[in-house]
């Protein structure tokens, strides 16, 4: 059965519309998890958390799709690691 790892963060942005950090040391990592539904319901939690600071978001990225070792295109291929 094929992982999908999913990573939750998140932190204070600059600019709301924009997805750049204001402090990057200071980004908050929820955590790894192995299914999307598992990293939706934590990124839902914090997201709620946080939902007075308009500032703040929670990301979840897909992990998974970063090194995909059957596919030639990876983007970790391609920085040549």
């Amino acid at each position: 059965m094929t992982q999908r790892l999913h990573l939750v963060f998140g932190g204070e942005l600059v600019d709301p519309s924009t997805t750049t950090f204001r402090d990057v040391n200071a980004i908050h990592i929820v955590g790894m998890f192995p299914d999307y539904a598992s990293a939706h319901a934590a990124w839902k939690d914090w997201a709620q958390k946080t939902v007075d600071n308009a500032h703040m978001r929670y990301f979840i990225t897909h992990l998974h799709r970063l090194m995909d070792e059957g596919d030639q295109a990876s983007a970790t291929r391609e920085l040549g690691a």
